[in-house]
Formats: C-alpha cells, structure tokens, sequence
C-alpha cells in the first residue's frame, strides 16, 4: 500500500547554529517562514506565486532553507500515478529564529516539534491547502505590473477561533482591495464534504458574531461545481447575513474577478472588490474594530 511520504526527523536546538543562520536569512526568507506559521502548509507553486517568479530560483531557496532545517517538506501521494507538489511546512530551526526575532520563547510562539508529521497525515492538509490557494490567487494579481489591487489581511482559521470561536468558525479572514473598492469578508472554502444544510447551519453563527460585535461581514462561499452553488442557493434565501456564491475557478482573474453571485440576486455576476456595492448599507470596518 503507498503511503505519504513523511518529513524527515528535525535537529535538536543549537543556539550557535541560530547565529548563522539568522546571518543568512533574507527579509524575504522571513515572510515565507512567517506564512508557513500563520498558514501551516503552502506547495511549492503557491510559495513561487506569492514570493518569486519563477520555478528555478523558488526551489533553490526552498531547498537551501530545508537543508538548513529552516524549513521542512513532505509530497502527498497521488492515486493515479504522477507526482505531487512539495507541501512546505515551518522547521524546528525555523520557529526558533522567529521565535528569537519577537523575543519569545518557541512555546509561546505556538510551534510544536510534531507539527509537520500532524500536518502532513491530517485529512484536512487538502483543505488548507484551497484556503491558502484562495488568497495566494489574490496576493499573485496584486503583484502584476501596473495593477491597483492588495490583499490588506489574510487571517489564518486559528486566528479567527481564537478571537470569535465561540460564536463563528470562517475558514479565513480576508480584506481585497482594488481600484480604489475594498471588501472584508468571512471565507467558507467548501469542499462538497458536508450536508448543504451543515453547510447554511454555520450562517446562525456568523449572525450571533454580527449581533455581539454590531458589525456584519459577509459569507463568501468558494464551492467546487455549478451544481453545488445551485442546490446552495435555493436553501439561502433567509440567510440572516450578506451572502455570495462562486464556484472555483483559476482561470482570468480567479477569485478576484467577476464570479460572485449574491444570495438576493440572480446576476450579473461581480468581481470580489465588487461586492462592496451590492450590500452599501455595510461598513468596513479597521482592522481594531474586529478584534485585532
């Protein structure tokens, strides 16, 4: 039977080792073990499209990084034959050097030595793996030439538990501006796992959080097929807030473009940015106002 092809064991802590390496860490290098924190896991390509340009120098610095432990990898099996992607994970050398740089210990900074054998079996890396390809679609058309566009925030699922886990669970946490027109937004990546009616369950929640903050944001769903968004939308007719609906798409602008449908509306449909028009009573709010 094929098996995942697990990470390699990770040193022991060498506090002399951490002077060097700290030497050879570029601000770039920097930024990416800071996604890998906050994000847990990125390939190979969505780390090329959010910090490089192209495959050859993206693999040589991922490659440097993980010979120094910086960082650490594993590829899923496929199936079907083929190869998949290298999954990127933070290292135990890289949670120590962030950790050294923010003057906390690596406990605090919320690593844990076994992340990388968790990460690397949980059946939620696939998930993961659709959030994060979410955003890195839009982080890569901001960084075109010439393009008014920027993601303002892109919060992690645990940072969104912990601050409004009690009353919602988002996938992500995300702010897109464009042209001069912004949108907050809950994201819910929808896999086609659940029941549609778990799936329209979790928008009580979202009204409690809109209800205990007095700030309504709204739901985006990111679905795999036409046919899913369809079946959803006739069981959202009395969502209790802002809802719109897109099915996955990579091609043109992906999630930036004019794929978003409202809830309360039969078309046409808007680019991301767009959205803030359709719902104009909606505030947006600074980053304080939600917690932050």
């Amino acid at each position: 039977m094929a098996t995942t092809r697990l990470p390699i064991g990770q040193p022991r802590f060498d506090a002399s080792m951490m002077v060097e390496l700290a030497a050879r860490l570029t601000p770039r290098d920097y930024d990416i073990l800071n996604h890998l924190h906050q994000h847990r896991v990125l390939t190979t390509h969505q780390i090329q499209r959010l910090f490089f340009t192209l495959p050859q120098p993206t693999r040589r610095r991922l490659g440097i990084l993980h010979r120094f432990h910086v960082v650490t990898r594993y590829r899923p099996w496929t199936p079907y034959g083929g190869s998949a992607p290298h999954h990127w994970i933070l290292g135990r050398n890289g949670a120590e050097l962030l950790a050294l740089r923010d003057g906390i210990t690596v406990k605090e900074l919320g690593y844990h030595p076994d992340l990388a054998m968790a990460v690397s079996v949980s059946p939620k890396a696939n998930h993961q793996i659709g959030v994060n390809d979410f955003f890195v679609h839009l982080h890569h058309l901001a960084r075109r030439p010439l393009t008014t566009a920027k993601v303002k925030e892109w919060w992690s699922e645990r940072r969104c538990a912990k601050l409004w886990g009690d009353l919602a669970r988002p996938d992500a946490y995300g702010h897109w501006i464009e042209n001069g027109r912004g949108i907050d937004f809950f994201l819910e990546h929808d896999t086609g796992s659940e029941p549609l009616s778990r799936v329209t369950a979790k928008l009580h929640g979202y009204a409690n959080l809109a209800e205990a903050t007095s700030i309504t944001t709204p739901v985006l769903f990111w679905l795999p097929s036409q046919a899913r968004e369809a079946n959803l939308r006739k069981l959202l007719a009395a969502a209790e807030v802002p809802v719109a609906t897109a099915v996955r798409t990579c091609l043109d602008d992906g999630p930036a473009g004019p794929v978003w449908l409202p809830a309360d509306t039969d078309g046409p449909r808007l680019r991301l940015a767009e959205l803030a028009h359709a719902w104009p009573h909606l505030s947006h709010p600074a980053q304080n106002d939600l917690g932050a």
